[in-house]
């Protein structure tokens, strides 16, 4: 007398084993297709960025110039003038999508950006006390920021303390934090004199303009080891968004790997900050932009990462050009974006009656 048949030979276990190939492997084909869409359009924004400017380049003679080509007159404008303002919009925009992707998957909440919960309002009164009180600039400048949003940070992290750190806690206090520094710029604003004022305010307001290689290559050397890190450390990630309980039963290091993921997603921050300015709202739309293109594939780091390349290197570009004679800062084109988002996000938030 024969026994029974084994469960994995059985016909619907065979089926159901096949769909399950057949879903992961359209999921891996769509994650693919929507991470080469997003690059393509990054090289697009970026040669775009090297044609476009008083002196007009064609695509040809771009990419000549960037192999080794040219003639010395395009050399200096492409490689000179324009390359490294281009390549630092896309290496700020990417750390901070990254960093946004990072805030919003690890708390589950879509207001949970560093703009939004203080990281970026503490970068900017480091910044804004060292130029006005202490006459700092250049890369010290630059460091004083990086420093305030790690502080910024970890003030954050220690008052959203208790027995852990909850997803909306800690954006509430972030929230408040961010408020009082926002108000500690302020008033060093007010006490200023007026021209130092309005270096500061251009600062503040998150701007490319007359950058160069200086500013780039540290912003280069931070991201070469803040960014590997960040996705070692995020594999950790799909066991966080289970819930703390969840993940601490299938062996997670829930506080651990939490503190890991925040410290890497502040000092994205921070670096891109002190590159740049506070450049508002790219960490806040990038991560919805790429769930909507991936919906169901969880954090998405890539793709946000992406997509804030993208984002700020086109507003960027438009800053540039928009207005004749003028230059806006990067970081008012993409308040531009992301403000009316915000409040639509607070909006549907209200109506459907959570808290987001």
């Amino acid at each position: 007398m024969k026994g029974p048949a084994p469960v994995l030979g059985r016909p619907e276990v065979r089926g159901a084993a096949a769909r399950l190939s057949g879903l992961r492997a359209r999921r891996r084909a769509r994650f693919t297709t929507v991470c080469a869409a997003l690059v393509l359009s990054v090289l697009a924004v970026f040669t775009l960025a090297l044609c476009t400017g008083d002196l007009a380049v064609p695509v040809a003679d771009v990419w000549s110039t960037l192999l080794g080509g040219g003639d010395a007159g395009t050399r200096f404008v492409v490689v000179e003038l324009r390359l490294p303002r281009a390549l630092l919009a896309l290496l700020v925009g990417f750390c901070l999508g990254l960093s946004g992707a990072l805030f919003q998957a690890l708390l589950r909440n879509p207001l949970a950006s560093p703009d939004v919960i203080g990281v970026g309002s503490g970068a900017a009164v480091a910044a804004v006390l060292a130029s006005l009180v202490w006459g700092v600039s250049g890369l010290a400048l630059s460091g004083a920021a990086f420093a305030g949003a790690l502080v910024a940070g970890a003030a954050i992290y220690l008052l959203a303390w208790r027995h852990g750190v909850g997803g909306h806690r800690l954006v509430l206090i972030g929230v408040g934090v961010g408020a009082g520094l926002s108000s500690v710029v302020s008033y060093l604003m007010t006490r200023s004199e007026v021209t130092e004022a309005q270096q500061a305010f251009v600062w503040l307001a998150g701007s490319l303009n007359a950058r160069s290689w200086p500013h780039f290559w540290p912003l280069l050397l931070a991201s070469a080891v803040l960014v590997p890190l960040s996705f070692a450390a995020s594999r950790a990630m799909p066991a966080l968004q289970l819930g703390d309980g969840t993940a601490a039963g299938l062996g997670a290091r829930v506080e651990r790997d939490r503190l890991a993921l925040l410290a890497c997603a502040t000092a994205l921050t921070g670096v891109a900050t002190a590159a740049a300015g506070p450049v508002g709202f790219v960490a806040f739309v990038a991560p919805p932009i790429a769930r909507r293109l991936l919906p169901g594939h969880g954090a998405v780091l890539l793709p946000a990462a992406l997509a804030g390349a993208a984002l700020t290197a086109a507003a960027d570009l438009l800053g540039q050009h928009l207005l004749p004679q003028t230059q806006l800062p990067v970081g008012i084109v993409t308040s531009v974006v992301g403000a009316p988002y915000l409040l639509w996000l607070l909006a549907r938030a209200h109506r459907v009656g959570t808290g987001g």
